[in-house]
């Protein structure tokens, strides 16, 4: 594989992976605190795992389809950009348990969030971040994106899920008496 070169310089695509962690930091830490800290920890681990899993599932041989920040080769300022999902599977589910929707809202609100991840996929692009290649463009990352937004809706409502720590809870005092 030959090692391609895209820029040699820290400007707009280091600055763009920044700002993003910076912007979806603070928000997430400027938010009132919904979560316990495993709740928390699971919602930002969660966009670094699903982003660490598939850019190397399909941004390196044998799909290949798109190379990340200045070099076609993985460098360490690479590793940022994984920090750069964080935020937004923690907003997710923020967004998910504040406003307790129905089942086909839900659906809607997958939906919107794959739409808003493929707009960002989109502006990273255009700030070098993302270097498409073998015609891909960010339009094929949508049905990405609802697969991994769902899963990790699975995941989070599997794990955290009320009823569950409720029967736990209920079946604990029985045995007590």
């Amino acid at each position: 594989m030959k090692k391609i070169v895209y820029d040699n310089h820290f400007n707009g695509n280091e600055w763009f992976i920044i700002g993003i962690i910076v912007v979806g930091f603070a928000v997430v830490w400027l938010l009132p605190r919904r979560f316990s800290p495993a709740q928390t920890t699971f919602n930002l681990l969660v966009g670094i795992t699903f982003g660490h899993i598939i850019d190397h599932a399909i941004g390196l041989p044998p799909f290949d389809f798109y190379d990340l920040g200045d070099q076609s080769t993985y460098q360490l300022f690479d590793l940022f950009t994984y920090l750069m999902y964080s935020p937004f599977g923690y907003l997710f589910i923020y967004g998910y348990e504040r406003l307790r929707m129905s089942e086909l809202m839900t659906v809607a609100y997958i939906l919107f969030w794959a739409a808003v991840s493929v707009g960002l996929e989109w502006l990273a692009f255009k700030a070098g971040v993302y270097h498409y290649k073998h015609g891909y463009h960010s339009g094929y990352s949508f049905p990405i994106y609802l697969f991994l937004i769902s899963i990790q809706l699975i995941l989070y409502r599997m794990a955290f899920a009320r009823n569950r720590w409720q029967r736990s809870r209920r079946e604990e005092v029985k045995k007590t008496y």
